[in-house]
């Protein structure tokens, strides 16, 4: 079976529905949503600022922020019950992007304590300083006084086929048996391990020569990731043959923070560097989504065991997306 590519582009856009929100700022500043069993107590506009593929994920039917959510916001321990948000959603990957996203606030805009990024560059915004190189106005480039996070990540699907006359067997009503079950387990967890971002796509591109496939990556490779890079969150679906990843990297605007030997900070910009990264603005809020299909095969025989082939095919979706914050 050869591979299928079932877009035309490396990215296809999607229209995605979006999320339905009815704010009520005056009486709901936090949720708290119960992940599979573990709980979070979130800022409203930690949630909303979340990755529009996310927000989907974590809340496919649309999230809606009514009166009666008021409760939570009035410190009340007995009314928190009534008003959790139940998700179906990994809890541990949930942590990953929250803290991510965290982190990349604070260096940005910075804290109580110490500045961000952005007050050096405001100044040379605002004409403070003769060393300011940028060009377009912030009105018509975000990337100058928002920080940008590329948000990709991978939906894994896949298929063992056993070898011939082996144990792995299914009864009249389709249930696996154990061998079958163990094989999938196995075939999951060589799966899970292969952590690396870009090998099955680069795999699929030597294979197909699919240049606009080659260009996506590098086009990633030169606004954020490197060619070795690995997924920052991959994790087994529950009761599924599912892996879902996730990586998420700062967008290389080409704006460069340095000290000049005086101590004084300056900042300038990588105009081609910039140019690369407003390309990316077109999946601002606009998920995109690439399909293909990766078949290979692997020896699942244990120590001292004969060779034991087993053909794996995977069904990878990719989701794109940058997000402002």
């Amino acid at each position: 079976m050869a591979a299928v590519n079932l877009a035309n582009s490396p990215i296809t856009q999607v229209s995605q529905t979006p999320v339905q929100t009815n704010l009520q700022p005056q009486l709901l500043t936090r949720l708290l949503l119960d992940l599979r069993g573990r709980r979070f107590s979130v800022d409203r506009e930690n949630i909303l600022s979340l990755p529009e593929s996310v927000l989907l994920c974590l809340f496919p039917n649309g999230l809606v922020l009514s009166r009666q959510s008021a409760a939570l916001s009035d410190g009340g321990d007995n009314d928190y019950d009534e008003e959790l948000y139940g998700v179906d959603f990994d809890p541990d990957c949930f942590e990953y992007v929250l803290t991510f996203f965290q982190h990349a606030r604070e260096e940005f805009y910075g804290t109580s304590n110490s500045p961000g990024l952005l007050a050096a560059q405001q100044q040379l915004l605002e004409g403070g300083s003769p060393t300011s190189d940028f060009g377009p106005s912030p009105s018509q480039n975000p990337l100058l006084t928002k920080q940008a996070i590329i948000v990709l990540r991978e939906e894994l699907e896949y298929f063992s086929i056993p070898p011939k006359n082996g144990k792995e067997a299914t009864d009249a009503r389709g249930i696996a048996n154990d061998a079958l079950l163990d094989l999938k387990r196995k075939c999951g967890e060589y799966l899970l391990h292969k952590r690396n971002i870009f090998t099955a796509l680069q795999r699929n591109v030597n294979k197909e020569n699919n240049l606009a496939e080659q260009h996506l990556i590098d086009m990633l490779c030169m606004s954020g990731f490197d060619r070795d890079d690995e997924w920052g969150y991959r994790a087994m679906e529950p009761s599924r043959c599912c892996i879902s990843s996730i990586a998420l990297v700062l967008l290389k605007t080409g704006i460069v923070h340095s000290t000049s030997p005086s101590g004084e900070r300056q900042v300038t910009v990588d105009y081609n560097q910039m140019a690369t990264a407003q390309k990316l603005l077109l999946f601002w809020r606009k998920p995109a989504r690439k399909c293909w299909w990766d078949g290979i095969e692997v020896d699942l025989a244990g120590p001292g065991e004969p060779e034991k082939i087993i053909k794996l095919w995977a069904r990878r979706v990719w989701t794109l997306e940058l997000s402002l914050v």
